[in-house]
């Protein structure tokens, strides 16, 4: 950050951006430079993770409950870099998102025990990633905004939900292109990249959707995701 005026700013896009500001890293193996880990450690410190992550939605807000993930990847991230120089702030893992019914209606939202939450019917109060389920849109969307989650390295409910719904996936980025919505269709082929990085067997083929989003662009962030997304279809399924 060579202007001072410009730091706000710097620190912000690092919360935003998340795990992806290390991706260079976590691509290659290089190791973080010493600006950048101060940079990074600023700005967790001036804006520390929360400490109770909120509920996953519907039950919980969305906007906050993504803004919680998105930390927890950056941290942990960063962690597994630099395992001897550990950040000052600690981010709580939050809960996971709510499972995809493959056939329930594309927006559908609502408890899977008969109105109740799984945590509400035994008198907890909160709502949990067992006790909720969600059509196809909504989720696919949702796990759109968490593909800075989509990295080697990192591993949590989260990717366990892209696992066990490669359909909604492939759906959810399909809907996204015939909209032309390419920044969503570039966030979610980024989960499907990452699947077939994991070697989950997928619907579609995710390289060829990679390629033609790259071809639309769609501003900064689409490029990055493209991009990522095409690093990945390089490695070899584990």
């Amino acid at each position: 950050m060579e202007d001072e005026s410009d730091r706000p700013v710097a620190l912000g896009a690092v919360r935003v951006l998340g795990a992806d500001v290390l991706a260079p890293y976590v691509l290659t193996g290089q190791d973080i430079p010493a600006e950048e880990r101060d940079a990074l450690e600023l700005a967790l410190s001036a804006l520390p993770p929360v400490r109770t992550p909120p509920a996953a939605p519907p039950a919980g807000p969305a906007p906050a409950w993504v803004t919680a993930w998105v930390t927890w990847g950056l941290v942990t991230a960063y962690t597994r870099l630099t395992p001897t120089d550990a950040p000052a702030a600690a981010a709580a893992l939050p809960p996971g998102p709510a499972r995809c019914d493959d056939t329930a209606p594309r927006r559908a939202a609502w408890p899977a025990d008969g109105g109740r939450t799984t945590a509400e019917a035994a008198g907890t109060g909160a709502a949990t990633r067992e006790g909720l389920q969600e059509g196809w849109v909504t989720w696919s969307v949702r796990m759109g905004q968490l593909a800075s989650l989509a990295l080697p390295g990192l591993d949590g409910p989260v990717h366990d939900a892209a696992r066990s719904s490669p359909l909604a996936l492939a759906r959810g980025a399909t809907r996204a292109m015939l909209r032309r919505d390419f920044p969503t269709a570039a966030r979610i082929a980024r989960w499907l990249a990452w699947l077939h990085a994991e070697g989950v067997p997928l619907p579609l083929a995710p390289a060829p959707l990679t390629d033609h989003i790259g071809l639309h662009g769609g501003g900064g962030r689409t490029d990055l995701d493209t991009a990522i997304a095409h690093r990945l279809l390089s490695l070899k399924p584990v």
